[in-house]
């Protein structure tokens, strides 16, 4: 698909989505779900239609996966999106289907939650290499300067890990950094059964926290440790905003 397409049908949106390539072998520890063509396309549509976050607008998705949502997001006509993400495979999968659409979006491999102080690490080391000084720690892979600093996104969107178990927390950490990056909105998806520990959370980021919609997530049986054949989970996904 050649160039990007602004103001696109909820239906031709999702009929783009479909072919975009999904993890091979999701990782566990990560907590690698897909989200369908169908969710992506009814999420980023609301975004852009009702709250005009998206159109002409400056995005990242974090912890983007195959890049699902940083794509929708382009074909919704975005200017520039930017999708990050810790896991190289992922990011792969990303490089091959942005190529495949002919889609301009750039990606960097990155801990989503330690993004603010990679931006003050790499000010840093700028401000001690413009006194002459070299820098004796080993650069980042990218130039996050370069690309990220604070409040540098109009909007940011994501579907982070729902911070169960093991990754205990690690959705909020998400939020956290999305607030770091985002000039007006965050979008996200929780469980729905932690959403009074995220309204409380809100309240302590001193954010406006308001549920747009309340999804089923069908997770098939995609790994060993699963017992079922597939998961309805409650899903709440929620708007993050500046009081």
């Amino acid at each position: 698909m050649a160039g990007t397409r602004s103001r696109l049908r909820l239906k031709e949106l999702e009929s783009y989505l479909q072919d975009v390539e999904t993890f091979n072998k999701p990782k566990m520890l990560l907590e690698q779900y897909a989200t369908t063509p169908h969710i992506a396309a009814c999420v980023l549509h609301t975004i852009d239609t009702n709250y005009d976050d998206i159109h002409n607008k400056n995005v990242v998705d974090l912890g983007c996966g195959c890049g699902v949502l940083g794509i929708g997001a382009k074909m919704l006509g975005a200017g520039h999106v930017l999708g990050i993400d810790i896991d190289e495979d992922a990011l792969d999968v990303c490089h091959r289907n942005v190529e495949d659409m002919e889609l301009d979006i750039d990606f960097i491999q990155m801990d989503v939650t330690k993004i603010s102080e990679y931006v003050t690490h790499d000010l840093a080391s700028s401000d001690t290499q413009s006194h002459g000084q070299a820098s004796s720690e080993t650069s980042h892979s990218s130039s996050v300067a370069g690309f990220i600093k604070e409040k540098s996104f109009d909007t940011v969107v994501m579907n982070p890990p729902f911070g169960t178990k093991k990754n205990q927390g690690l959705d909020m950490k998400f939020v956290k950094a999305g607030l770091y990056l985002a000039k007006t909105a965050v979008y996200s998806f929780h469980k729905t059964s932690t959403r009074a520990h995220i309204e409380k959370k809100a309240k302590d980021y001193h954010v406006h926290m308001e549920v747009l919609a309340e999804l089923r997530f069908n997770l098939e049986n995609t790994y060993k440790c699963h017992k079922q054949k597939s998961v309805d989970v409650e899903v709440d996904f929620i708007r993050f905003s500046f009081k």
